[in-house]
């Protein structure tokens, strides 16, 4: 094989991805000529590689009018990928952990890229149900875990990594940047942060680090609670959730 040959491939699986991440983005199904316009690549590129996904069921037909969405054969690989994936499966456990300790909703979060993700999530046992869509990106400044997810960075780092657009919160008013590193340094330190969420009015955020061997957190674990309750049950959850993320990372470090 050429080199030419190796790098053109290189590039086509370039776009395989940039095709599958953006259907999950946008989260619906869509035309290739649609695709090719949201991504940025030639059309004839597009309809040559979702013809070849589709054949790999990577991606389904959706419907008769030509649309395409995120195939099966995507669970499945995420399914593999999970039985051998321990922190997932310790995660899970370390989640309902939680939940039975405070009854409030749990959730596993990680970066994604320039991104934040709830990967993992267990509902609260309560009948006002607090939850979030698993795999949707948020800005990271929105966040208490981004401040910990962060924290092994340099400054210069953290500013090439955030979208500058990232930093206008939901209520339109700009995150200043020396406020936003100040929070995660601190969230270094103490090992935990939490804030009232900047995505609606009525919930508060908790979020502690798992560390890998080098100190670097991997995801975080995280309590959302009604206000009312995280100011009554404060140093409870807090303690909870530490002794939880703690408790995880001795597990998957071992």
């Amino acid at each position: 094989m050429t080199e030419d040959t190796i790098k053109r491939r290189a590039r086509g699986l370039d776009r395989a991805f940039d095709i599958l991440d953006f259907l999950k983005e946008i989260g619906q199904p869509l035309r290739p000529n649609d695709i090719a316009n949201g991504i940025g690549s030639p059309k004839s590129t597009v309809y040559e590689l979702v013809a070849s996904l589709l054949e790999r069921r990577i991606l389904e037909p959706v419907g008769k009018d030509g649309h395409v969405y995120l195939g099966r054969q995507l669970y499945f690989l995420g399914q593999a990928h999970l039985r051998h994936f321990d922190l997932s499966r310790e995660a899970d456990h370390a989640l309902q952990e939680i939940v039975s300790q405070t009854h409030e909703t749990a959730q596993m979060c990680l970066l994604n890229g320039r991104k934040y993700t709830v990967a993992l999530m267990k509902e609260g046992e309560r009948h006002f149900r607090i939850s979030s869509d698993i795999g949707e990106n948020a800005p990271i400044p929105w966040t208490a875990s981004g401040r910990l997810l962060l924290a092994h960075l340099s400054d210069q780092q953290i500013i090439d990594l955030i979208d500058e657009g990232d930093y206008i919160l939901p209520d339109g008013e700009r995150l200043p940047l020396e406020r936003f590193l100040a929070e995660i340094r601190q969230a270094g330190i103490d090992g935990f942060f939490s804030f009232d969420s900047v995505a609606d009015t009525f919930t508060h955020c908790f979020a502690a680090p798992v560390k890998d061997r080098n100190g670097v957190a991997i995801c975080t674990l995280c309590i959302v609670a009604p206000r009312a309750d995280a100011k009554n049950n404060y140093n409870d959850y807090r303690r909870v959730l530490i002794e939880s993320a703690n408790s995880l990372a001795r597990r998957i470090n071992e």
